[in-house]
């Protein structure tokens, strides 16, 4: 299964990604490449709990147009 993740640094130069299509589902580390792989790792653990507590997989996202 593939995932979008996003990534940003937090105040302490530590990369976040984040999972937006699974509620909850974040990791962190001190390089881009290490978060990414970390994330892997949560994404394969957070859909296991989710299924094992019979919750849907995944939310639904979009993207949306704004004009600013």
């Amino acid at each position: 299964m593939k995932f979008n993740v996003t990534l940003d640094r937090d105040e302490d130069g530590v990369w976040v990604a984040e999972c937006p299509s699974i509620p909850g589902c974040v990791s962190q580390g001190h390089t881009k490449e290490e978060a990414l792989e970390n994330i892997k790792d949560v994404v394969a653990a957070c859909l296991q709990v989710r299924s094992e507590r019979g919750l849907p997989l995944t939310v639904e996202t979009q993207q949306i147009e704004v004009v600013a």
